[in-house]
């Protein structure tokens, strides 16, 4: 490429911007936003490049220093407007007018570098400094645009791992919400068990009673429907013996049905059972959420000094006799000589790099905990009496 070329290319690039942003509304302050950060950035680095390579080169030409201090002034005045634009809400009234003051200077210091500088670029330095020139700007572009390249691919790795981080999340939560469900399953399933478990041991205690009441109660029928007479209206002495002699077994019976207290010993013949029952430990698990570990990225700032050898040039007047009084040239007219001071200035650029990366992950440990918790159970103590008088009863119990 050539210098012209390089000079004019940063122009048009802003010139687009310039027209994108005149077509955005009030109301689309993201856009602006957006596009402003970018003509920002491309004027920044146009002013930048002629700063840094094409002034000083011109600066020690006679010819071309004074058109160095005027692109100076323009620069300055560009830059004024941009920072004004830059603190000013995208969304203001004024916001496109002075927008247009700003593309106005632009254009005008455009046209300053390729109708005065441009020129006299080419009149005043030798083909080798224009392609030295030229060469440094190339490389400044391409460094620029690499740095550009690299900030791009950062934003994508930093948006491909949060959208990992995101899914990983995502991941954990539905894992936790499927073993919460199991446990609240394998609870239920177990209290359903224990429920139908205590249903079987009470049905067991009750059948024996159920059944000699239903005895009691037919031998009454039958009884009663021997003797028959007047069954509904006065007591037959069937059924009144039947209450006479039954109903001290039957209150027994109705009182253990109800309360579980001893029984009584049954009539001969008939036996009476007692159901011993007994708790069995079941042991479940469920996962419980013993806290969220939070992974934090945040800025640190850190001072960092470097030392830069930086050359001046300052002009030394020096008087001194000649060698001979043989005048060798003009003299006795006005003469002016005008010498350009250079000096170098530090420029401090910054390029963002990949350091490390942090992989979150879960890591899956078995366990063997021992539970340790008390069952109770039905034992029975039988009391017999003694057969012979006067001796106490014994006692087992089993």
């Amino acid at each position: 490429m050539t210098l012209r070329s390089l000079m004019q290319a940063g122009p048009a690039k802003a010139n687009e911007l310039f027209a994108k942003l005149s077509e955005t509304s009030d109301g689309a302050v993201k856009t602006r936003e957006r596009l402003f950060a970018e003509l920002k950035a491309e004027l920044e680095f146009h002013t930048s490049l002629e700063e840094q390579h094409l002034f000083p080169v011109l600066r020690r030409n006679p010819e071309t220093k004074e058109l160095v201090a005027d692109a100076i002034r323009d620069n300055k005045e560009l830059r004024a407007k941009v920072a004004e634009l830059d603190g000013m809400a995208k969304n203001d009234a004024t916001f496109s007018e002075r927008l247009s003051e700003l593309q106005k200077v632009f254009r005008q210091h455009a046209r300053d570098d390729r109708k005065e500088l441009l020129p006299a670029v080419q009149r005043a330095l030798s083909e080798e400094q224009v392609q030295g020139v030229t060469d440094k700007m190339e490389a400044g572009i391409a460094e620029a645009e690499q740095a550009k390249q690299d900030e791009a691919e950062e934003r994508r790795a930093n948006a491909r791992q949060e959208r990992e981080e995101a899914e990983f999340l995502a991941r954990q939560a539905e894992l936790r919400e499927q073993e919460d469900a199991k446990a609240e399953r394998e609870q239920a399933a177990a209290e359903q068990r224990v429920r139908a478990h205590a249903r079987q041991v009470a049905d067991a205690a009750l059948k024996p009673v159920t059944a000699m009441a239903k005895a009691v109660d037919e031998a009454a029928r039958q009884t009663n429907a021997t003797f028959g007479a007047e069954a509904g209206r006065t007591q037959s002495p069937a059924l009144a013996l039947t209450n006479m002699f039954m109903w001290p077994w039957l209150g027994a019976m109705q009182s253990a049905q109800q309360n579980g207290s001893t029984k009584a010993r049954g009539v001969s013949g008939m036996e009476e059972v007692i159901p011993l029952g007994e708790e069995v430990l079941e042991v479940g698990k469920r996962t419980e959420n013993r806290g969220t570990a939070r992974i934090r990225r945040f800025v640190v700032e850190t001072p960092i000094e470097r030392q830069v050898t930086l050359q001046s040039e300052r002009v030394v007047v020096e008087r001194r006799r000649p060698v001979s009084d043989k005048v060798t040239g003009e003299i006795l007219t006005e003469v002016t000589v005008e010498i350009v001071e250079t000096e170098e200035v530090p420029t401090v650029e910054k390029r963002l790099r990949l350091r490390e990366e942090i992989v979150v992950r879960t890591e899956r440990a078995q366990r063997i905990e021992t539970v340790k918790e008390t069952v109770r159970r039905d034992e029975v103590e039988i009391q017999q009496p003694s057969r012979k008088s006067g001796t106490p009863s014994t006692k087992a119990r089993v």
